[in-house]
C-alpha cells in the first residue's frame, strides 16, 4: 500500500474551482458569491467537481497507513446484536432488532415481550444497497394495518405504504411528498402532513412552502385525500396533526421555527366543527400528552422556562381557567405521558436523565431508579398497562433495555449489548468550567483509565449547541477505536441547546449566537490548562448546526485546533434560508435579509465569508451528502472551495461527498463503517497518533 507522508500532505493538487463575479447587496454591504454556481446540484459541471473532489479525498485517505485495520477493528466491535424498545399497539407488542451488521434494523412482532419475536418487516429488502431506509410507522389501533413511511437516498421526503398484518401483505396505497410527518390512524384511515410536489429538478434544493395536513381513507387514490389544514396566508408554517391516545382529540401543531408553536385541538366525535386554538404562536412551546377526563394535558415553557404542565379545558381554553398540574421544578422537564395510571415525567439534570410518577393530581409518588448516571433511550407504555420498558444508555454502557414493573417500581434487565470492550477500562468525569462572558459550562470526559494529564493527549472536541438541542451521554461504537488508542472524547454543553431549559436555549441564539462559539473555544482553552492536551492534539467535531460550530470556530481561532471535521455544516449564513427548510430555522439564527444588524452580526461569524487568505487552518475533513436535502451540499461546497483557494500551509483540507445518502438518518450501518473508518482514521493520522489495532 502507498503510504502517506507529510511532504504528501503538501503537494495536493486541489481541483481548480471556477469562480464567477456574483455579488448581493444587503443594507449597501456588496458581499461577493464566487462559487454561487455550486448551488446548481444538478449540473454537469457540479457533478465534475464533486467528482473530482472526491477522487482526492479518496486517495489521501486510502493511503493513511492503519485505515483499513481501522475499517476493521470497526466491523468487529459493530458487529454485535442490538435491540429497541418494546412498544405496544392494537394488542400486539412490536421491537426492532439488528444482528450486527445488517445495514437497516428489522422490525419483529410478538404478542407478548416474553415471547420469540416474529419477522414483520426487513428494511434491508427495500433495496440491495440499503439506501433505502425505514421512517416512521404507525400499527393501526384495530392491529389489522401497518402503515410506514420509506425514504430513498436520505432524503427527507417521504412516501407512506400500507400493510395489511394478516397475510403480510401491501395494499395499494401510496401517499408521496410527505415530509415533516407524523402518521396518525383514525378510523379507517390515516394524518399526515405533505408538501405539493415540487418542480422539475428542485426536489433536492427548492424552499419548501404550504405544508398541509390530510386524511388517507384505506383504499383510495392520494388525490381524493380530504384537507384537513393549511394556511393559505403564511407559507413558510408547518403543520403536525397528532391524537390523544383513546383519539377522542385531534390536535394540530403549528409552527413557524425550530422552536415555539400554536396548538389547535377538536373533538373527533364532532370532525365537521372547527378546530379551536388552544395556545397562540410562536414564543412558546405546546405539546399535548393526553388527556385527563376530557382536560388536556398540555407541556409547555409558557411563564415557565423550564416547562411545567397544565390541564387545559378544551371548551374554556382561555390561559385564565388552565390549572397547573405539575409545576416547573429545578431541572427541565424533558417529557411528560400517561402509563399505567400514572403519570411519567422524565427531567435532566446537568444533561443526565431523572424520571419520576406523578399521580393524577400532580403528587410525585416514585422515582424511576436507573442503573448509573446517563441517559434514558425511550420509554414505552400505555395508559391502564402494569409494565413499561425504557431504554438506557451512557458513554460506557451499551444501550440496554429494562422492564419496569408498574405496580412494584422495579426494572429487571430485559435485553443488553454485549460489545467487545471492558466499560470498567474507562473513565467518564463532569467538569464545569467559566466561560468568556462569566456561565459555568457543562462538559462530559471520556478516557481510557490508562490516560493522564500530560498536556499531550490526542483530544476530540464535540459539541452542537442550538435548537434546544440537549446533549446526553450515550454510547458510540465508532468512537471506541479512538478510546482504546488513548484519546480522550470531550462532549459540551453548549448554550443554545436545551440543557437547562429556554434561557439557556435562548442564549446562543441570533445576536447571542456567538456564545455557543466562545463557550466552545472557552472549553478548548479550559482542557489545555487543566493539562489534557495542546493545541496541536486537538481535533474538534460536529454536525449540521454543529457543523456551523466547527467552521465557526476554525476560521476564528485556527490557531487553537488542530484538526476539523464539519459534518453537513451550515456554512453560508447569508443564504441559508433560501432552501429547502432552511428557514424554519431564523428562530435560531434570525435572516441576513431581517435588518441592516442582523446582517452585519451573519457576516461576523459566516463561516464561507470569514476564510482569510494566507492563514494556515486546521487539518480538515468536511463531510456531506448529494441527497441532503435538510443542510444542502453547497453549504459544505462553497465553503471547501473557498478554503483550498485561501489555506497556506502544510494542513490537507479535504472534502467527503457521500452519495446515495443524507443528512444523516437511515444510513445504512455499510456507510456507517465506512464513514467512520475514514473520519477517525483522519483524525488519528493528523494528531500523530500511532495505533495498534492488532
Amino acid at each position: 500500500m502507498l503510504m502517506l507522508t507529510r511532504l504528501q500532505a503538501q503537494e495536493i493538487s486541489y481541483p481548480e474551482t471556477r469562480m464567477d463575479d456574483v455579488q448581493d447587496d444587503y443594507f449597501g454591504t456588496l458581499v461577493s458569491d464566487p462559487y454561487r454556481w455550486l448551488e446548481d446540484d444538478n449540473s454537469a459541471e457540479t457533478a465534475a467537481w464533486v467528482t473530482a473532489q472526491n477522487k482526492i479525498t479518496r486517495a489521501y485517505l486510502d493511503a493513511i497507513p492503519y485505515k483499513d485495520a481501522l475499517e476493521k477493528r470497526l466491523e468487529t466491535i459493530w458487529n454485535y446484536p442490538k435491540s429497541g424498545v418494546p412498544f405496544k399497539k392494537g394488542g400486539q407488542w412490536f421491537i426492532f432488532k439488528n444482528d450486527g451488521l445488517q445495514n437497516q434494523s428489522v422490525l419483529y412482532t410478538m404478542k407478548d415481550p416474553a415471547e420469540k419475536p416474529q419477522l414483520l418487516l426487513d428494511p434491508n429488502k427495500f433495496s440491495d444497497d440499503g439506501t433505502i431506509a425505514l421512517g416512521n410507522l404507525s400499527p393501526s389501533d384495530d392491529g389489522n394495518y401497518l402503515a410506514y413511511s420509506i425514504s430513498r437516498g436520505g432524503s427527507d421526503w417521504n412516501e407512506i405504504v400500507v400493510m395489511k398484518l394478516d397475510g403480510r401483505s401491501m395494499l395499494t396505497d401510496t401517499v408521496k411528498w410527505v415530509k415533516f410527518s407524523g402518521i396518525s390512524w383514525f378510523g379507517d384511515g390515516f394524518f399526515y402532513s405533505a408538501y405539493d410536489a415540487p418542480a422539475e429538478g428542485m426536489a433536492l434544493k427548492g424552499s419548501n412552502k404550504f405544508h398541509k395536513v390530510f386524511y388517507h381513507k384505506l383504499g383510495t387514490p392520494q388525490e381524493a385525500d380530504q384537507l384537513i389544514f393549511e394556511d393559505k396566508q403564511n407559507p413558510q408554517r408547518n403543520f403536525y396533526a397528532y391524537l390523544t391516545e383513546d383519539q377522542q382529540f385531534l390536535m394540530i401543531s403549528e409552527s413557524q421555527a425550530t422552536s415555539g408553536n400554536a396548538l389547535y385541538v377538536k373533538n373527533t366525535a364532532n370532525m365537521e366543527s372547527e378546530f379551536i386554538k388552544i395556545a397562540d404562536g410562536f414564543e412558546k412551546e405546546y405539546g399535548v400528552a393526553d388527556h385527563l377526563e376530557g382536560k388536556l394535558l398540555v407541556m409547555t415553557n409558557d411563564e415557565a422556562p423550564l416547562n411545567k404542565v397544565m390541564l387545559v379545558d378544551p371548551l374554556n381554553p382561555e390561559k385564565a381557567n388552565w390549572e397547573t398540574l405539575i409545576p416547573e421544578t429545578e431541572n427541565v422537564l424533558q417529557s411528560v405521558q400517561l402509563v399505567g395510571d400514572l403519570i411519567y415525567a422524565q427531567y435532566l439534570e446537568d444533561a443526565q436523565s431523572k424520571a419520576y410518577f406523578y399521580d393524577y393530581k400532580g403528587k410525585k409518588v416514585h422515582e424511576l431508579e436507573l442503573p448509573a448516571p446517563g441517559s434514558i433511550a425511550g420509554f414505552s407504555g400505555d395508559r391502564g398497562d402494569d409494565r413499561a420498558f425504557f431504554g438506557f444508555t451512557s458513554f460506557t454502557f451499551p444501550s440496554s433495555v429494562y422492564e419496569y414493573d408498574l405496580k412494584a417500581h422495579q426494572s429487571m434487565l430485559y435485553s443488553s449489548s454485549e460489545v467487545a470492550f471492558d466499560p470498567e477500562d474507562y473513565i467518564t468525569e463532569q467538569l464545569f468550567f467559566t466561560s468568556k462572558d462569566g456561565s459555568r459550562i457543562p462538559m462530559f470526559i471520556v478516557h481510557h483509565k490508562s490516560v493522564h494529564k500530560t498536556g499531550d493527549n490526542p483530544l476530540l472536541l464535540y459539541g452542537y449547541g442550538g435548537f434546544n438541542v440537549s446533549l446526553t451521554p450515550s454510547f458510540s461504537v465508532s468512537r471506541l477505536p479512538f478510546l482504546e488508542q488513548g484519546g480522550i472524547f470531550v462532549m459540551v454543553n453548549l448554550r443554545g441547546g436545551g440543557e437547562y431549559g429556554e434561557d439557556w436555549h435562548n442564549a446562543g441564539t441570533k445576536l447571542n449566537k456567538q456564545n455557543v462559539f466562545d463557550d466552545f473555544i472557552g472549553a478548548a482553552e479550559f482542557l489545555i490548562s487543566e493539562k489534557y492536551t495542546n493545541p496541536q492534539k486537538i481535533a474538534i467535531m460536529g454536525g449540521s448546526n454543529g457543523g456551523l460550530l466547527v467552521g465557526a470556530c476554525m476560521t476564528q481561532r485556527p490557531e487553537l485546533f488542530r484538526v476539523a471535521i464539519p459534518i453537513v455544516g451550515v456554512m453560508d449564513m447569508l443564504r441559508y434560508h433560501l432552501f429547502t427548510i432552511g428557514w424554519a430555522w431564523a428562530g435560531d439564527y434570525g435572516r441576513s435579509d431581517d435588518s441592516p444588524e442582523m446582517f452585519e452580526y451573519l457576516y461576523g461569524y459566516s463561516p464561507l465569508h470569514n476564510i482569510k487568505d494566507g492563514i494556515e487552518y486546521p487539518a480538515t475533513l468536511a463531510i456531506t451528502a448529494d441527497h441532503d436535502d435538510r443542510v444542502v451540499p453547497a453549504h459544505t461546497f462553497k465553503f471547501m472551495a473557498e478554503l483550498q483557494a485561501k489555506h497556506q500551509g502544510n494542513h490537507p483540507v479535504l472534502v467527503r461527498i457521500e452519495t446515495q445518502a443524507g443528512h444523516g438518518a437511515g444510513k445504512p450501518t455499510s456507510k456507517q463503517i465506512e464513514e467512520s473508518a475514514d473520519m477517525y482514521g483522519f483524525i488519528m493520522f493528523e494528531l500523530g497518533m500511532k495505533p495498534d489495532f492488532e
